[in-house]
C-alpha cells in the first residue's frame, strides 16, 4: 500500500504550486489529457479553485505529487469534480478514492447535497474511460444521463452524481 499525504488548497491559495502539480501529472496521462489548450485550462482552474493534492510527503510539490482533484462550486446544492488525475503507476492504489473522499467532505462541509462529475459517455467506446466510469461507480457515483453534444458530437458527456448523506 502506498502511503501519501493530502493537502487542500482553498479558493486559489494553491497558486503556482497546484498548477505545476497539474501540469506534471497530466503530462503522464496523454490518453486522457492530450489537448494542450485543455490542459492549460485545467492549470488555470486548479490555481483558482479548491484543489487537493496527494503527495508522497507533506510538501505537495511537483516532484512528490502523485495526484490531484479540483472542485467547482455550482449555485445551489452541488459541487463538481472538475478534474481528478492520478499518476498512472499509482492507479488502483487508493489515491483516487482518497481524493474523492476528501472532496466529498469539503463539499458536504460547504452544504452541498450532491457531488457531481462528467466523463466520456459509454456511447463512445474507449477502454480507458470504461475504467474511469467503473472507478466512479465503485466510489458511489450513480449514472444520471449522457449528453450527446454537451462537449461535442465525438465526445458525449456522462453525468454522474453522488448524494452526500450527512
Amino acid at each position: 500500500m502506498t502511503t501519501f499525504e493530502l493537502t487542500a488548497y482553498d479558493n486559489g491559495t494553491s497558486g503556482t504550486a497546484a498548477s505545476g502539480v497539474c501540469r506534471s501529472v497530466l503530462a503522464e496521462l496523454p490518453d486522457f489529457f492530450g489537448l494542450p489548450e485543455a490542459n492549460e485550462d485545467y492549470e488555470r482552474h486548479v490555481s483558482a479553485h479548491t484543489t487537493i493534492v496527494a503527495s508522497l510527503d507533506d510538501t505537495a510539490v511537483e516532484s512528490t505529487a502523485i495526484g490531484l482533484v479540483s472542485l467547482l462550486r455550482h449555485p445551489g446544492a452541488s459541487v463538481e469534480i472538475h478534474l481528478l488525475a492520478v499518476r498512472p503507476q499509482l492507479h488502483r492504489c487508493g489515491v483516487g478514492a482518497a481524493l474523492v473522499e476528501r472532496a466529498e467532505r469539503i463539499a458536504r462541509d460547504e452544504g452541498a447535497k450532491v457531488l457531481q462529475v462528467k466523463t466520456l459517455g459509454p456511447s463512445r467506446e474507449d477502454a480507458g474511460y470504461a475504467r474511469t466510469r467503473s472507478f466512479y461507480e465503485a466510489v458511489g457515483f450513480l449514472r444520471v444521463e449522457e449528453f450527446p453534444t454537451l462537449w461535442d458530437e465525438a465526445n458525449p458527456a456522462l453525468l454522474l452524481i453522488k448524494p452526500l448523506v450527512r
